[in-house]
């Protein structure tokens, strides 16, 4: 079982407006009521947004937009790049190197247009980090080195050192791990010697990994241990929780599980702190590798399936597939081999899919630098061609220019008329549609509200009237059984019959709480859910596992509760008849506004076109109450086996 779950600090190059002394928070706010609109307070600002930095990164990225939007109101460009170059650090730290890259590439300029040499080196040095993150390693040594060549004019030592530390994180990234390490080595070397405990930490961390590349555990995990303790100095918790993972990643790899464990825990507690959620599931994964080897399976599952829903939540594919690869191995060691073959497709699947979006994504820059290059030679051949024959063809182009604008805009009245004409129609038709849609939503509405409105009618007239009355007669005949005097024959027909009496007065009840259910309409559809799948699993009919996420504190509308309840009890009804099933999984999550609804089993499945053919009156309830959520319905499958329904909305 190999698995190597490494996240390394990002280097970023970060300018100081002033050589002003640090000082404490409290006394930093304290200066803002009294700061003027001046490039003082652009230091101000960018000083209490370094102080938030590593704890609160939302929070520094305020009062860098401040320092930005202030020097850009006064005027002062230092000041504008001095809140890129700190805004983007914090980007990159949180991945989002697109906008890092255009950020820094205006920094770059506003440099040069400025005549700042250092502010230059120190923004091309961030351009090439975000070219780095983007994978464009030949673009990123461009920047790396133009910026290093102006550093070692100014002899700046201390950038020097960052630039080594970049080097190696780069060949790092580039899988030439010896070559990181020779830089990575001196970049060490220089930090000792400068008393910089952060930029030392980073240095460590990079140089921890390219020895961790190479399997000299041993060396990588004393470089960890290092750099975690500086971070607990200088109080970076971010840098802090990274080494519990690079410490937790060299036990796991040297098969070391229970000192793994322990490094992994504090990693997710500091990741869910500070927001990591990659660092999160990378921790969560790493602990259900623990309960695997300790065969505690359950456990091992439960963190392999929170694993799973963070991928998805936050579109972390990289890690997602290996989700599915421990789900797969996860399941070989539960001995169920069809779900450890249905994972096993799916890493390769969603494996297929990341190397041909990568094989495109290289096609389509090489499509384009081809299209440049060509672009550029045809180009100087025609210039090349017009000198030779300017004075020949002059007047001829001149008359096609006027030929061609005449046909262009001759065409272009065309089209706009051709186009006005089709947006008429297509506005035309999809009125059309919105108001079928609407007549078909208020039907299904009305029949749906008739529905539970009769159900509910007729669960309290079997409750309160029928039962009354069947306990009445109960009473009665326990009375009466006092008074009389029977054979024992006639006795036992007797007790008989109040044993029938009560049986029909259970499946009364039952019959009630199902066309209606207490919970639902006194608790909502969480507890309404849970008491649903504890009443089957108690009936031994079928094993159901009930989770629902992000439900706390969230209240549903009585018709969506009811709704959503029928659709679960209609799609467990169909297993139990028709899967063979021995156990399912209902899932009830609501996330950034949306509600979805997976249900799961383990049966052998069914072919979906049947239903386009032959529609049951189960299956047709359970698309009206979808339609009239206005939700979407999907079923995943693996070959002719439907594995789970997914409703959103």
């Amino acid at each position: 079982m190999k698995n190597c779950f490494v996240l390394s600090i990002l280097v970023s190059v970060c300018s100081v407006l002033s050589a002003q002394t640090i000082m404490n928070m409290d006394s930093l706010l304290r200066l803002l009521p009294l700061a003027k609109k001046d490039t003082n307070t652009v230091t101000l600002y960018i000083n209490i947004g370094q102080q938030y930095e590593t704890d609160e990164p939302e929070t520094a990225k305020k009062y860098y937009r401040m320092a930005g939007d202030l020097s850009k109101k006064i005027g002062y460009t230092k000041g504008v790049i001095s809140f890129i170059n700190n805004y983007t650090y914090i980007l990159n730290m949180q991945g989002k190197y697109d906008s890092s890259l255009l950020l820094n590439q205006q920094a770059v300029e506003l440099s040069k247009s400025s005549n700042d040499s250092l502010s230059l080196a120190k923004t091309l040095f961030n351009t090439g980090t975000s070219y780095r993150n983007l994978g464009e390693y030949e673009s990123a040594v461009q920047y790396y080195e133009e910026g290093k060549q102006i550093f070692e004019k100014l002899g700046a030592e201390g950038i020097g050192a960052q630039g080594d530390d970049i080097l190696q994180l780069l060949y790092y990234q580039m899988h030439q791990y010896y070559k990181g390490i020779e830089f990575g080595e001196r970049s060490v070397s220089k930090f000792r010697k400068s008393n910089n405990p952060t930029m030392l930490g980073t240095s460590l961390t990079n140089l921890g990994l390219n020895y961790l590349s190479i399997k000299n555990f041993d060396k990588a995990i004393s470089l960890f241990i290092e750099a975690l303790e500086i971070s607990k100095i200088i109080g970076d918790k971010n840098m802090e929780q990274s080494q519990y993972l690079n410490i937790g990643t060299v036990f796991l790899q040297k098969g070391d599980f229970e000192k793994m464990k322990l490094f992994m825990d504090k990693a997710l507690v500091l990741s869910k702190e500070l927001e990591l959620r990659e660092s999160e599931l990378v921790a969560t994964l790493g602990i259900s590798y623990y309960y695997q080897f300790k065969k505690m399976y359950n456990l091992a599952e439960q963190y392999a399936i929170e694993a799973l829903s963070l991928s998805y939540r936050f579109n972390l594919r990289i890690q997602r597939q290996k989700v599915f690869a421990h789900f797969s191995n996860l399941a070989y060691s539960m001995q169920d081999m069809k779900q450890g073959d249905y994972y096993e497709i799916q890493n390769v699947l969603l494996g297929d899919s990341i190397l041909n979006e990568t094989i495109q994504e290289n096609t389509l820059k090489l499509e384009k630098k081809y299209e440049t290059e060509e672009k550029i030679s045809r180009i100087n051949q025609l210039e090349a061609d017009k000198r030779l024959q300017q004075l020949s063809i002059r007047q001829k182009n001149i008359f096609n220019y006027f030929l061609i604008a005449g046909s262009a805009i001759l065409i272009i009245i065309t089209l706009l008329s051709y186009r006005t004409y089709k947006q008429k129609q297509i506005l035309q038709q999809q009125r059309i549609r919105g108001l079928e849609t609407q007549q078909h939503l208020a039907a299904t509405e009305a029949v749906l509200k008739g529905e539970e409105q009769e159900r509910s009618r007729l669960a309290k007239d079997l409750h309160d009237g029928l039962g009354g009355m069947l306990s009445g007669i109960k009473y009665s005949f326990t009375t009466m059984k006092g008074n009389l005097l029977m054979t024992p024959e006639n006795h036992q027909a007797f007790e008989r019959s109040i044993d029938m009496l009560d049986s029909s007065i259970k499946e009364m009840r039952r019959v009630a709480h199902n066309m209606m259910p207490e919970a639902l309409e006194r608790f909502g559809l969480d507890t309404a859910l849970k008491d649903f799948c504890n009443e089957i699993n108690q009936s031994g009919a079928l094993n159901i596992n009930y989770q629902s996420i992000g439900l706390e504190g969230v209240l549903i509308d009585q018709t969506t509760a009811i709704t959503l309840y029928r659709v679960v009890q209609e799609l467990i009804n169909n297993t139990m008849k028709h899967a063979k099933a021995t156990t399912a999984i209902v899932q009830l999550t609501i996330s950034q506004g949306q509600l979805s609804l997976t249900v799961e089993d383990n049966g052998i499945g069914f072919d979906t076109s049947i239903l386009k053919v032959n529609k049951g009156a189960g299956w047709m309830n359970i698309q009206n109450r979808v339609e009239f959520l206005k939700g979407n319905l999907t079923s995943l499958q693996n070959k002719e086996k439907v594995l789970p329904f997914m409703l959103s909305c």
